[in-house]
């Protein structure tokens, strides 16, 4: 029996539970009453509608569930910031999805709601996916609109967008299913399609309230702008349906018959599942983020068959690189060793740290992913670079911007998955949110921070404690200790996987055995999107 591994396992397990038990809250939105409303109208709920969309027992990949998590609590919240989003198939084919939430504020914009949407865009637009939107919003929250109106990733960088997909030829479908107002008004229309559902559905630049105050004409919202009203006398939508069922039925007729998408060649042979029980996840990475953990005991249970090639064993050994599949896709994977390794010259090296050679031969590899047009998987447990004058004088500055520039001009797709740490420029070397990843998703054991809790509440404290010596006050040792603690809570909780995720800095955190779907669904979704741009690293020095 191994006391360490049954201790994580328990540790991890109940991390688990705690996500799900989180995930559960958040997919009740707005609460009970809310959608008790809502049912009322004989309307479905956001994810009531994109279960009855997406195929009968096909993945769906949500991103940005916690966004808004603890945010907005002097409005009420603003769960999921109030809009469903994630890639499902319809009718076989891969699409994003993006459905208002109306039981949340009446599924008004927030400044994360713009954030989401746009992040969902972003991925539709990187993969060419089709986009589908179901429509439910009162538009901007007007307590806040300076934060979300005017700027260029507020709420108009939606409907730019819109338009650069149409000019792309990325596939936007809309349907109006509740209140679509003002700027929001544009959305669905200037998708490719829109439909609206009969005496639910309405669409208009200005509501009755507003018509009267502006020009004192009276006159009813479904006169003003309902089904019957844009379907038969304005033109402005293209199909009207009863209910919300015969509109999502008539989305997936409309998907079954799209033309195939480009391919990009990424290469993918029969699936096979990991030779190690990929269970096993739970009993390796320890509850101490300092401890030491055998990062290849991660990969076995990732990689199809437990098979993996890897690049350049004995050098830079606190990365570790190479090639295996997941799900039958061809893969690079650069992941960071988290045991202590002894170097050829004699140099131990701590775990989770970048070294020069590390990161030159990061660095070619993920060069010769590029050459070869296989996708990049990162696996991030990253304390940063490291320091001190033997490393300075070794030229870490330069190995560590060789690295951020094979990151940062990659042309393959790039996926993420936070693992343990993700540190500093550990973070961006690793292709942390600021590099472009296709997807990023955290496991519940993530922390990402500019650097760790400790290092960090020992320095912010000589700061403060200068500041109040500087003031003629006396820190006594007891005093010490407290503003210690109350510096070290506040940025641990700042460090989490769910404060990340509900400023989407990652996508989403999943169950470490959702790695490999994530992974393949993501591959799947690139491969729809050719490569056009030669890979260029520029100016490097070597």
């Amino acid at each position: 029996m191994n006391i360490e591994f049954n201790k994580n396992e328990d540790i991890n397990k109940q991390l688990v539970y705690e996500l799900r038990t989180k995930l559960k809250k958040i997919y009740q939105g707005g609460g009970e009453k809310n959608a008790a409303k809502q049912k009322e109208k004989g309307k479905l709920l956001a994810r009531e509608r994109i279960a009855y969309l997406i195929d009968k027992d096909s993945d769906f990949l949500e991103v940005g569930a916690f966004t808004a998590d603890g945010m907005y609590a002097e409005q009420g919240g603003c769960p999921a910031a109030g809009v469903v989003c994630g890639i499902g198939y319809v009718s076989g084919r891969q699409c994003m999805i993006v459905a208002n939430d109306a039981t949340v504020k009446a599924g008004a914009w927030f400044p994360m709601t713009a954030k989401k949407n746009l992040r969902a865009q972003e991925i539709a637009m990187e993969n060419r996916l089709p986009v589908i939107y179901l429509v439910d919003s009162a538009g901007v929250y007007l307590p806040m609109q300076d934060e979300i109106f005017p700027d260029k990733e507020h709420f108009g960088r939606m409907f730019r967008n819109n338009a650069i997909m149409s000019s792309e030829g990325i596939v936007q479908i809309s349907a109006i299913m509740g209140a679509c107002v003002a700027g929001g008004a544009y959305l669905p229309i200037m998708s490719d399609e829109a439909m609206i559902v009969d005496k639910t559905g309405s669409v208009f630049l200005a509501g009755s309230y507003l018509v009267k105050s502006a020009i004192g004409e009276d006159v009813d919202n479904e006169t003003l702008g309902g089904a019957t009203t844009h379907c038969e006398i304005s033109g402005v939508t293209d199909y009207k349906h009863p209910n919300d069922q015969a509109c999502l039925d008539s989305i997936r007729n409309i998907m079954s018959m799209l033309g195939a998408p480009e391919n990009a060649g990424f290469d993918r042979i029969k699936p096979a599942k990991p030779k190690d029980k990929e269970e096993q996840l739970y009993g390796i990475i320890p509850e101490n983020r300092d401890k030491q953990y055998e990062i290849m005991d991660i990969i076995n249970r990732l990689v199809d068959g437990s098979d993996f090639e890897e690049y350049k064993q004995g050098y830079g050994q606190s990365i570790v690189c190479g090639l295996g599949r997941i799900d039958g896709w061809a893969v690079g994977i650069v992941a960071n060793q988290r045991k202590v390794v002894k170097s050829k010259k004699g140099e131990m090296q701590f775990g989770g740290v970048i070294y020069s050679d590390s990161a030159d031969k990061a660095s070619r590899f993920i060069m010769n992913c590029n050459q070869k047009k296989i996708p990049l998987v990162f696996l991030q447990d990253v304390t940063g670079f490291m320091v001190g004058s033997r490393s300075e004088h070794g030229g870490i500055i330069k190995d560590g911007a060789k690295m951020v520039n094979a990151v940062a001009n990659s042309v393959v797709p790039k996926f993420t998955i936070v693992i343990g740490n993700s540190y500093g420029a550990g973070n961006y070397a690793m292709c942390g949110k600021a590099y472009d990843p296709r997807l990023i998703y955290a496991w519940p054991t993530a922390k990402i921070a500019v650097m760790g809790g400790a290092q960090a509440a020992k320095t912010l404290l000589q700061i403060q404690e200068a500041s109040l010596k500087a003031k003629g006050e006396v820190i006594t040792p007891e005093k010490e200790a407290e503003m210690l603690k109350e510096i070290t809570d506040k940025y641990d909780s700042q460090t989490t996987p769910y404060y990340a995720a509900s400023r989407l800095w990652v996508d989403g955190i999943i169950d470490p055995l959702e790695t490999r779907k994530v992974i393949s669904m993501g591959i799947e979704a690139a491969n729809q999107s050719p490569i056009t741009k030669k890979f260029s690293v520029g100016i490097i020095q070597t």
